[in-house]
């Protein structure tokens, strides 16, 4: 639970701490700041987009204790004491995650922006159902939108990395993954 403070110039504070990527991380946060706000700025999580601010186009999309949500609504003080995985935790340079391997295979992006969005919940959905039909992809997607009308290599992508996850057994490139715990202020 977090941990009420007061800064010397009289803003309202809490003390959070959240698994973000494997790694617990603290933070003192003012009660109204995003989620997304926190993940961009506080911890340099960039991949993390913020698109619209209104939970249109997905491209905050967070993955909160395995479930995708859009971070440009949630507070960060509703992330105390959760698990949250952005697209940086997804894999690694040398070892992607099957969604991002079946992202490059299948050219499922084209300008990018939405594409963090756009893979964590692919994960979300493959991870509840590792053999989605077309229609099960379209529909997990439904809440991201890609502006440069990517959708048909996108599901492809999601199929591709689903077969991935089938094959190899249901397992997936874990992303970093320490013990370390971060203390920062934002």
């Amino acid at each position: 639970m977090s941990t009420p403070t007061q800064k010397e110039d009289g803003v309202d504070q809490r003390r959070i701490t959240v698994s973000v990527n494997g790694e617990s991380r603290s933070a003192e946060v003012e009660p109204r700041l995003l989620l997304a706000h926190l993940l961009r700025q506080g911890l340099g999580l960039t991949g993390t987009h913020i698109g619209c601010d209104t939970t249109n186009c997905g491209a905050c999309t967070v993955l909160y204790d395995g479930e995708p949500i859009k971070s440009c609504t949630m507070l960060a003080v509703q992330a105390d004491g959760h698990e949250v995985t952005t697209v940086e935790g997804l894999g690694t340079p040398s070892e992607l995650d099957p969604v991002q391997e079946g992202f490059k295979e299948e050219h499922g992006l084209q300008c990018g922006f939405c594409t963090p969005g756009m893979m964590l919940a692919a994960k979300a959905l493959i991870t509840r159902n590792d053999e989605p039909s077309e229609e099960d992809v379209r529909w997990a997607l439904s809440g991201n939108l890609c502006r440069c009308t990517g959708y048909q290599n996108i599901v492809k992508a999601v199929l591709w990395a689903a077969d991935k996850e089938r094959a190899n057994g249901g397992g997936s490139a874990e992303g970093p993954s320490t013990a370390e715990h971060t203390d920062l202020t934002v």
